[in-house]
C-alpha cells in the first residue's frame, strides 16, 4: 500500500498544467489524495510493478505520473494518457 504524507513536483510540472488550464484540477486530485478521498483519484501502479511508477488521475484525459522517495510522492510528469 501507500504511505506518503506529502505530494512534490518537479520544476516544469506547473508550466505544463498552466499552459492546458489544469492547476485548479490538478490541486483539486492533490487535495483528495493527501486526505485519503481516493474515490475520483484512485492510484495505481504503472506496469511493470518493478519501475515503482505510480500514478493518479487528474480529469478524464491526464494523468500524474509519481515516484514514492521515502514518505514523499513526487511527481514528475503530467501525460495526456489518450495520446500516450
Amino acid at each position: 500500500m501507500f504511505k506518503f504524507n506529502k505530494i512534490e513536483e518537479e520544476k516544469d510540472i506547473f508550466e505544463y498544467l498552466q499552459k492546458r488550464w489544469l492547476i485548479k484540477q490538478y490541486k483539486k486530485a492533490k487535495e483528495n489524495i493527501l486526505s485519503w478521498n481516493f474515490w475520483w483519484n484512485k492510484i495505481w501502479y504503472r506496469e511493470l510493478k518493478k519501475d515503482d511508477i505510480i500514478y493518479f488521475r487528474i480529469n478524464k484525459q491526464f494523468r500524474a505520473y509519481c515516484h514514492l522517495e521515502w514518505n514523499i510522492l513526487v511527481v514528475f510528469a503530467i501525460n495526456n494518457h489518450q495520446n500516450w
